[in-house]
């Protein structure tokens, strides 16, 4: 498609340059024009997300449509000029032309991102401002990525000869030649007599010497300091305070040294070989490390020192909160702090394409044995920041991010940095087909091993066993896959309430609303069930489902597998209850319209107006006339006859059993769900029409599926029998006079927004709910299709998952963030979670050869307050062979009682398998080793 050029679009003046379609075609084209050739050093430009929501309404976005009434878009004012004032800092301190924005912005929320060509575009439509230009960047070593880089960094100068403080904004990927280039030309120096310090938290840690080095890679981090120092006369400076040694060599070194003196990079442990650890691990062993190096040191909040080794915090480095709580669970995990203590340089894995070439091992070693050293109180992880951006470019940056999803990628980029396999053996993997679970399950154990033997795999990995049915043909396929954590939905976030009015087909029983709570990725068929145990449907019955939109049928949900999902909450569905041979039956449709009298038939198809809700019944195909219509009309309108206009009922003689009124059961249904004769309709007809006290016969016509077009029908005619037969029902005042038409009114939605969100927000669950949410059969999403190897073709397959092997060191991730297209949120639900004795005994499928624990303690805890994409996290966690509890918020660390550590913050929990020593068990490979492949 070629773009449209706006300015054939202006006339003159014109201050409207393009219709809303012609504005939303030509940023459609600029954006597909400008993501395709993306490259590094493109511009985009930040917008007020506020203004770019009216503007996306404005145009008519599909996005928006989708809440929209069918087919019908309102008419929106066009936006004004374009704000972005509340995105910036009121401050503008900052060397240059750029602003500066508000911290803690998130993208989808506050801002979007536009290319510069389409802000050129709008800026010409719009006017208005400021402009926020920032530029893509190159992300990441194994695997690039292009990111646009929000907040760059701002970097304090402190200028040594006067103390005079400056401000610049520069890409952490600028090199540090190009710091000098800038520092140099903003102050007018010589840049072979000028140097720079990394002056972290005031502290002369590092010149900075390596000119081709980035920024992010030098640590260096937002809003730090940087000391300038000027040469005079050949002489540097020399009146500030250092470091121990004084000079850039003060860094840390990141590779370990393969000398058996050393715990890669540390030194040896007097007790190699004890399996036990805690402070006697630690006793008689001084690290090597300087109380303030490249990483800092600093004191606590209230000023005093902490001797306590486990009680160092983290420094945050700008929304680096996540990676602190994460950081601080892991290392408070006692099998993975007695592996980093001792030497494990052999293990490391710089060979494995999959790993970071064993670098991320090293850093997070560097990093634990820092926060385990005595004497310290915080420091800042910049060397583990700078590793983790280098490898994990999407956790770069400024921005929040989730400690779980860091977590899941620490865990596996740690167990492939020290996977002790050099060589992965190629295994097919394939299904049970019928080979017994428990031979299955070893062959899939040992298979994973073969390939993935770490210290992670060793402590933190399990097994669970996946059934899944394919609901065509009964497929079952069944595997066993390992796993690293349980992620659990709380019980709301993986059902839905839905609203369905069900409406008798025969008379019966008025119209009554059901609620009925089904899994999200349910389909028609489970909304049929459940509502089928409501309403109490006989065996001879069947439901029918329908959606109602301005008054007529819209669609009918005959397909027993339509996912849930094309049903919105805003729609309203009915529920017909039919007879089950209804696929043998003529289906009748009656529509309900406004009549008046007085009007003559012109006017009256001109003011026609639909009302109420169609009803459906069903007659038998062998003869249709006009009095079989009627009769079936006034069978099912019989229960909102008004007490007024009809006889008490001990003076009308039905022949249905149950008394229950006029029913189609005594004039078309048998109790088999079969037709009667023509003949018993006749005359059930005129026998209601006689003791109605002589009521006239209801206007009806013949009608299409609009009921636009009519033709009368009289009691004598014949109809030709289609599929389906839709009738016309006039309703004067006379016909509201003899029926209770409130009945067929106000449908209510599927879900009203906001019904029960106070109750659910409020009601606890417990961790064995959640945990039973997780292991129920349910399911596949429609985007999460299943391809049956019998049927050929993708399917909507049940799910159910069991668990099978359980890991020394249980992590469990509480799953309170849900997103969708349109909509993100978060859970702030309380979740019951046992400290201590978490039995999972019943929870698991398989019994190790001996017996073998299934309870877990508690140590430790991930925490998000706040709200979906900000907040702020922290950690609770014991220390090692200690029963005190401590809370962990980036650099402050400060005891806290148990009673106090179970709140609705709870996101990340960590449990670790109680010791028995009456109940040892053999190791789980055991069994592995011994069984024989199926």
């Amino acid at each position: 498609m070629t773009i449209p050029n706006s300015e054939n679009f202006l006339s003159g003046g014109s201050s409207l340059p393009c219709t809303p379609e012609e504005e939303k075609e030509i940023v459609l084209e600029l954006t597909r024009a400008a993501e395709a050739n993306q490259k590094e050093g493109d511009l985009y430009y930040v917008v007020s997300q506020r203004w770019w929501r009216d503007w996306q309404e404005y145009v008519g976005f599909d996005r928006f449509r989708e809440h929209s009434s069918k087919g019908h878009l309102s008419i929106l004012s066009r936006p004004g000029r374009i704000d972005n004032s509340k995105l910036v800092l009121n401050r503008t301190d900052t060397e240059g032309n750029e602003l500066d924005l508000q911290r803690h912005l998130q993208e989808g929320e506050d801002y979007t991102l536009v290319p510069h060509e389409v802000w050129k575009k709008l800026l010409e439509w719009y006017k208005g401002g400021p402009e926020l230009p920032r530029k893509v960047i190159s992300e990441g070593v194994i695997v690039k990525e292009l990111r646009v880089e929000v907040y760059p960094l701002c970097l304090k100068i402190i200028d040594a000869r006067d103390d005079s403080q400056r401000t610049i904004r520069i890409s952490r990927k600028a090199s540090v030649g190009e710091l000098y280039k800038i520092v140099c030309a903003l102050l007018e120096l010589e840049q072979s007599k000028a140097r720079i310090w990394d002056y972290y938290e005031k502290s002369k840690n590092y010149i900075l010497t390596n000119f081709d080095q980035t920024l992010e890679d030098a640590q260096l981090q937002v809003d730090q300091e940087i000391l300038l120092e000027v040469q005079r006369d050949g002489i540097w400076p020399s009146n500030f305070n250092t470091n121990p040694t004084g000079n850039e060599y003060a860094l840390v070194p990141l590779e370990p040294s393969r000398s058996s003196i050393t715990i890669a990079g540390g030194p040896t442990l007097s007790n190699s070989n004890s399996t036990g650890f805690g402070t006697h691990l630690l006793q008689g062993n001084s690290f090597s490390l300087p109380l303030r190096d490249a990483d800092g040191d600093g004191i606590l909040n209230n000023g005093s020192k902490v001797d306590g080794r486990g009680l160092t915090g983290l420094h945050n480095l700008g929304n680096t909160c996540f990676m602190n709580s994460a950081i601080q669970c892991l290392v408070h995990t006692p099998p993975v702090v007695e592996y980093f203590l001792k030497d494990y340089s052999d293990e490391i894995n710089e060979e494995n394409p999959l790993g970071m070439q064993g670098e991320l091992a090293i850093a997070f070693g560097e990093l634990l044995r820092k926060l385990w050293s005595s004497g310290r109180t915080s420091i800042a992880p910049r060397a583990f920041k700078a590793k983790l951006a280098r490898f994990a470019p999407q956790f770069s940056g400024y921005n929040q991010h989730d400690s779980q999803e860091l977590l899941a990628f620490l865990l596996d980029g740690l167990h492939e940095d020290l996977n002790r396999v050099r060589k992965k053996p190629y295994i097919e993997a394939r299904d049970a087909d019928g080979c017994p679970d428990q031979e299955f399950a070893d062959e899939c154990w040992k298979n994973h091993k073969a390939r993935n033997d770490s210290v992670i795999v060793d402590v933190c990995q399990g097994q669970y066993k996946s059934t899944l049915v394919c609901p065509v043909c009964s497929k079952v396929s069944v595997t066993f896959d390992p796993f690293m954590y349980l992620s659990l939905p709380l019980p709301s976030t993986v059902t839905r309430m839905m609203t369905v009015t069900i409406f008798s087909g025969d008379g019966s029983s008025l119209p009554m609303p059901f609620t009925v709570t089904l899994p999200k990725n349910g389909c028609c068929k489970d909304l049929i069930r459940a509502l089928s145990t409501s309403c109490c449907l006989k065996s001879s019955e069947a439901l029918l489902l329908a959606e109602v939109y301005d008054h007529r049928i819209y669609r009918y949900l005959e397909n027993p597998f339509e996912s849930l999902s094309s049903i919105k909450d805003e729609e309203h569905i009915v529920a017909y209850r039919v007879p089950i041979t209804h696929d043998k039956l003529l289906r009748l449709e009656i529509m309900h319209r406004r009549t008046n009298k007085f009007l003559s038939e012109p006017q009256f198809n001109v003011l026609r107006k639909l009302i109420g809700t169609p009803l459906v019944t069903y007659l038998s195909k062998d003869s249709v006339t006009g009095a079989n219509i009627h009769a079936a009309v006034s069978a099912v309108l019989a229960p909102l006859l008004r007490a007024k206009a009809f006889p008490p009922m001990n003076q009308v003689k039905f022949s249905k059993e149950n008394g229950g009124g006029p029913s189609l059961d005594s004039i078309v249904l048998t109790d088999d769900g079969t037709c009667s004769s023509d003949k018993d309709i006749s005359t059930s007809n005129m026998e209601l029409e006689e003791r109605a006290n002589g009521l006239p016969s209801l206007q009806l016509a013949l009608t299409d599926e609009k009921g636009v077009s009519r033709t009368f029908i009289d009691t004598d005619s014949s109809v030709f029998p289609v599929s389906c037969i839709r009738v016309l029902m006039d309703w004067s005042d006379r016909e509201h006079e003899l029926y209770d038409f409130s009945f067929l009114e106000d449908l209510p939605e599927v879900f009203k927004s906001g019904f029960m969100l106070k109750k659910t927000r409020q009601e606890a669950v417990t961790l064995f709910s959640c945990l039973e949410t997780f292991l129920k059969e349910e399911p596949l999403g429609p985007d999460d299709m299943w391809y049956c190897p019998s049927c050929k073709e993708h399917r909507q397959a049940t799910k159910k998952l069991d668990l099978w092997r359980l890991p020394e060191i249980l992590v469990v991730h509480l799953k309170r963030f849900s997103y969708s297209r349109f909509l993100k949120n978060k859970l702030d639900t309380f979740v019951n979670f046992p400290v201590h004795n978490l039995d999972l005994s019943k929870y698991v499928k398989h019994r190790a050869v001996g017996p073998h624990s299934y309870v877990y303690e508690l140590y430790a805890i991930s925490n998000h307050y706040g709200g979906l994409g900000g907040g702020h996290y922290s950690a609770y966690a014991t220390l090692i062979e200690e029963d005190s509890w401590y809370h962990f918020a980036d650099s402050h660390v400060s005891p806290v009682n148990e009673d106090e550590i179970k709140t609705s913050a709870a996101y990340v929990l960590f449990y670790r398998r109680v010791k028995d020593d009456s109940k040892m068990s053999v190791e789980e490979t055991s069994s592995s080793t011994n069984s024989t492949s199926c």
